[in-house]
């Protein structure tokens, strides 16, 4: 540690954000290194180190042998400040070395409001921030996430992206820029072979166009290019790399616990979820497997608390049994388990009682609809009885508090669908007083909205958002019907959503209005004490972009879109039919039911979907 950076520490908050040294950090001698990695995530380190895959790339590239990936994180306001006022320029938290020295530089993006974050970092650290303008080997920028499913608004920044799960692929590119740097490769050449690689997609090497109305024209790959690059997944589970011997975080993160991962990919078919359709095929680990993860990485970490996450979690095959070995082993080494993602169709009383760490007082379920119509429009397969039938069974058994998170703006909606949302919890109130046990403590009801964002690689990708005012009076309309005491209702402001959606769908030409909202200071924009929507919109206008092209305008059928190079094994024609099939009011079954022919088993050369 620098003294410059000992002397700044102590003037801003959680210090130990900065530090690095935490335990089970890995550390390696640089004269064995020939390759290193800035590993970055583009928010702060308490959300960092709560993320599962960047836990499992931090471990998978630590294993390449000559490569050191080190961890950085977003600086916090106070410490940005500090940085700029004394030339401290952005660091890896292993070496406490410059990332300029670095030879790549990689960015794990999952949410469309850490783009400035990515350009804000690299300012910090002083690497140029267009890919244009870094000629050599040295600081290579590559990204990977679900937002690099549409990478396009990013194209002009990031030298090549990764597109689906990067154990193996990261490796791949690991070793190829190994051999590139001691043969003395030039950038292009090495860029052309990274190409080859399945999974890596290289912006620059294609050309798109646009028709005067401001639409795409055409895609055209360049020098041997791909027309699609597929994503990559793992598709053994149970053999592929889990960190056991995770990091122990030195100060409070948002998960501040162990993780299991029990599988990937999701049976459900929501029209609106981008990862339910981007994640797809469906592939588990075994019950034996995930215990004996799970007990090596209580054993290493010390954590007293361990989550199975998942998309779903009560749609894993294994869970009872999975469940019936850990709780013992749980309860006697006094380690909380919990399993969140539950569904209200599947919810299992039993198992509740069994967990330690379910406190009787709150459940979260996501209805998404309060009508029927719309939930079959949007094929949650989730109906009012199964709602309420859960509900009974919770209160029943103790519980007092209900979280019921919805949708507003779905396609098709009308206010009959708003007005729905509240006769279905006014409805839940009277299964309260029926079935409810702890009548002194009283029931509570917290209902969120959000605003929906129509997503690449789903059957809703070419919708229309509604105007920002319409969420707002469909806000309004339902906050009026709202009387009882037991409902408290919170609904998110619209500007944010309106930029997630501009940067879900957006093309090439925001690179500009990203870069000038940057450098106009737009940074955490995740964070309402930091988001300036006034930024952005000064952005929009200086680069003559209007941002309703990519919302309220909707996508064309039959218009390319700025994501057709990206290919996540779901056939277009099949969002096509789903997309039809949501107008028409018709649902289709789960992937246990029947396959509905979607085409990403096609990603699997061995295993089958364990849909």
């Amino acid at each position: 540690m620098t003294e410059l950076l000992q002397r700044i520490l102590p003037t801003v908050q959680k210090p130990a954000r900065y530090t690095g040294g935490e335990f089970n950090e890995i550390k390696k001698d640089l004269a064995t290194v020939r390759v290193r990695l800035a590993f970055c995530f583009p928010d702060t380190y308490e959300i960092g180190m709560s993320n599962v895959g960047m836990r499992i790339l931090y471990g998978v590239m630590n294993q390449v042998d000559g490569v050191w990936c080190e961890r950085v994180f977003t600086p916090w306001a106070d410490m940005e400040s500090a940085m700029r006022a004394h030339g401290l320029p952005l660091w890896a938290l292993e070496s406490q070395d410059p990332i300029r020295m670095f030879d790549m530089i990689a960015f794990s993006i999952g949410y469309e409001m850490s783009y400035s974050n990515i350009l804000n970092m690299l300012r910090l650290a002083g690497i140029p921030l267009l890919a244009s303008q870094r000629p050599g080997l040295k600081n290579m920028v590559f990204a990977g996430g679900v937002c690099t499913f549409n990478p396009e608004p990013l194209a002009d920044f990031i030298d090549f992206f990764i597109l689906g799960e990067g154990e193996e692929v990261n490796r791949e590119v690991l070793i190829l820029y190994d051999q590139a740097k001691a043969q003395g490769w030039s950038k292009d050449a090495f860029l052309h072979a990274a190409a080859k690689i399945p999974g890596v997609y290289v912006p620059s090497f294609y050309r798109h166009t646009y028709h005067a109305d401001g639409t795409l024209a055409a895609i055209v790959p360049l020098e041997g290019a791909p027309e699609t690059v597929t994503k990559r997944i793992v598709e053994h589970m149970d053999t592929a790399y889990w960190p056991t011997k995770m990091i122990v975080p030195s100060t409070e993160i948002v998960h501040d616990r162990a993780n299991l991962e029990v599988f990937r990919g999701c049976i459900r078919g929501c029209r609106f979820c981008q990862a339910g359709f981007s994640c797809r095929p469906v592939r588990r680990k075994s019950p034996e497997v995930l215990y004996r993860q799970a007990v090596e990485t209580l054993e290493n970490s010390g954590n007293n608390e361990i989550t199975l996450s998942s998309l779903s979690t009560s749609d894993y095959r294994g869970l009872k049994e999975l469940t019936d070995a850990l709780i013992p082993y749980c309860d006697e080494n006094h380690i909380s388990l919990s399993v969140p993602s539950l569904r209200a169709d599947n919810f299992s009383r039993e198992l509740m009682d069994k967990l330690q760490t379910v406190r009787r007082s709150g459940l979260t379920f996501a209805p998404e609809a309060g009508t029927q119509r719309l939930r079959d429009v949007i094929n949650k397969n989730l109906t009012e009885d199964e709602i309420l039938t859960t509900c009974a069974n919770a209160f029943s058994g103790g519980w007092s508090s209900v979280k019921l998170y919805f949708m507003l703006g779905l396609p098709t909606e009308t206010d009959e669908d708003v007005l729905g949302i509240a006769e279905l919890v006014y409805k839940v109130i009277q299964v309260w007083k029926t079935h409810g046990v702890n009548k002194k403590r009283g029931l509570r009801i917290h209902v969120a909205t959000a605003y929906f964002v129509p997503k690449p690689h789903t059957p809703f990708q070419w919708e229309k958002q509604i105007p920002p005012e319409e969420y707002l009076r469909r806000c309004r309309l339902l906050k009026s019907h709202f009387y009882s005491r037991s409902i408290e209702y919170d609904y998110h402001a619209p500007d944010l959503s309106r930029l997630e959606a501009v940067f879900a769908r957006g093309d090439r030409r925001l690179c500009a209005v990203i870069r000038h909202a940057v450098e106009s200071g737009a940074r955490l924009d995740g964070w309402d004490e930091f988001f300036r929507y006034d930024l952005w919109l000064d952005a929009f206008r200086a680069c003559g972009i209007d941002p309703e092209f990519y919302t309220t305008r909707g996508y064309g059928e039959d218009e390319i879109l700025p994501w057709d190079t990206i290919d996540v094994g779901v056939r277009k024609r099949f969002l096509l039919q789903e997309r039809h099939k949501a107008y028409a009011g018709q649902v289709t079954p789960d992937c246990r039911q029947g396959c509905a022919g979607c085409g990403a088993n096609g990603l699997l050369k061995e295993a089958q979907c364990d849909g």
